[in-house]
């Protein structure tokens, strides 16, 4: 049976500052490495985007706008600069002329990849000095963590998102 605690319990609370420490800490780490991986070099906002796209291969522009927070001027040079890379490409929507989807490329996928790859032996480190009880824990732990976040409608498309198809 799983406890549930309200978003105002102390549970709630320190787990939340857990994990935001957490995220802060990442962040660092993941910064040092982005500058001392194999080149190209991607800022933070730039890997950001790539994350949603490769999340969801055929986002539309618009989606990711409202899902990042940012300025669809912003947006659209972030596409610009990762489309330069040979990351991303822009394709017409099917349903609407007037929007733009946004796929990662082949290039774009082993980049992420060895983003990946990299970002995972500097926590297999980390993760090996933990005894198995904690890792095990945390693995289920940060799973229901992934699964609640997922389903908060910031990060992910809702329906006013996406025209309904027309029927023929």
């Amino acid at each position: 049976m799983t406890e549930r605690t309200g978003p105002g319990s102390d549970a709630c609370r320190e787990a939340a500052r857990q994990a935001g420490d957490m995220g802060e800490l990442l962040d660092v780490l993941w910064e040092q490495d982005r500058n001392v991986g194999p080149p190209p070099y991607m800022s933070v906002s730039q890997l950001r985007v790539m994350y949603l796209v490769d999340r969801d291969n055929g986002i539309r522009m618009r989606v990711l706008t409202r899902i990042l927070g940012a300025s669809a001027p912003s947006v659209s040079r972030l596409v610009d600069r990762l489309q330069a890379l040979g990351f991303v490409e822009r394709r017409p929507c099917r349903d609407s002329r007037r929007e733009v989807m946004l796929c990662v490329t082949r290039a774009g996928r082993e980049h992420m990849a060895r983003v990946r790859e990299r970002r995972d032996r500097l926590l297999l480190r980390a993760l090996d000095s933990m005894p198995g009880h904690q890792r095990a824990a945390l693995a289920e732990g940060l799973a229901g963590l992934r699964r609640a976040l997922m389903e908060q409608p910031t990060l992910r498309a809702v329906a006013e998102d996406v025209p309904p198809v027309p029927r023929l």
